[in-house]
């Protein structure tokens, strides 16, 4: 059985909204808390391993579980970027170029195992590993594409999300008025929504001297927690009242 959501519009709102609070979370944890990038990505990693664990033995899908697992990854990518690109010195650049390697590695193995990359028909155990696999090293990318596009490429946090946002629209587009293969823009979406979440999650918090709002790392990381959390309970609600067959048709 297929454990994961139906991609429908609410799935992308929330994947943003995963995606930024982790961002914000992440930087929460390292940063305003001074707990580092190295023992962050420690922590965060071990939160990941216990969430996937339960992902991996629940036997239906569970939207809770599902975005708790999602919000997992996103955290533990920010501080994982952070501690290649910031405390070993690799750089933004440099560390993208690496995390695009293994995640072009992780769908290869991915493929060569015979399971399908289309998450609409993940339904072994090694698929949903890969499934997951992927899913921590692109919203790692994601945090170090973010940081590159705000820092180093002149755009700054409003730029870079502009132009993350810019590139999504595209992707939409091509879906929608192209025969290019919808697994292939699936995952092109997936991982441009990591660096939008990112450049918005720090357009949140810096300071408006470098460009940002200030809402700061705890009162960005309340608001998104509060949005992500209405729209888990929603999610839960739908998929109890209509199942998951239905939910598409919905949408």
């Amino acid at each position: 059985m297929n454990k994961l959501p139906q991609i429908t519009l609410a799935f992308w709102v929330m994947k943003i909204c995963a995606t930024t609070l982790g961002e914000t979370a992440g930087d929460l944890l390292s940063m305003t808390l001074n707990v580092g990038y190295a023992i962050s990505s420690m922590m965060l990693i071990s939160v990941f391993l216990v969430t996937l664990v339960a992902q991996l033995r629940a036997k239906t899908y569970n939207p809770v579980l599902y975005w708790i697992v999602i919000l997992s990854t996103s955290t533990a990518g920010t501080t994982m970027s952070d501690f290649m690109d910031r405390t070993l010195g690799l750089g933004y650049a440099e560390g993208s170029m690496i995390l695009i390697v293994i995640l072009m590695l992780v769908f290869a193995l991915w493929h060569l195992s015979g399971d399908s990359l289309n998450v609409n028909k993940v339904q072994t155990f090694r698929g949903e590993l890969f499934y997951w696999v992927a899913i921590l090293f692109s919203n790692t990318l994601g945090t170090a594409l973010g940081d590159f596009l705000a820092d180093d490429s002149g755009l700054g946090f409003a730029g870079g999300a502009l132009l993350i946002g810019s590139t999504i629209a595209v992707v939409v587009a091509l879906k929608y008025f192209t025969r290019i293969s919808s697994v292939l823009l699936f995952w092109v979406a997936f991982v441009l929504t990591r660096p939008f979440g990112a450049t918005l999650g720090d357009f949140l918090t810096k300071p408006y001297e470098k460009g940002g709002l200030d809402f700061g790392t705890i009162g960005s990381s309340a608001v998104l927690a509060v949005v992500l959390l209405v729209m888990i309970v929603g999610a839960s609600y739908v998929q109890r009242r209509y199942g998951r067959s239905e939910v598409a048709e919905l949408s």
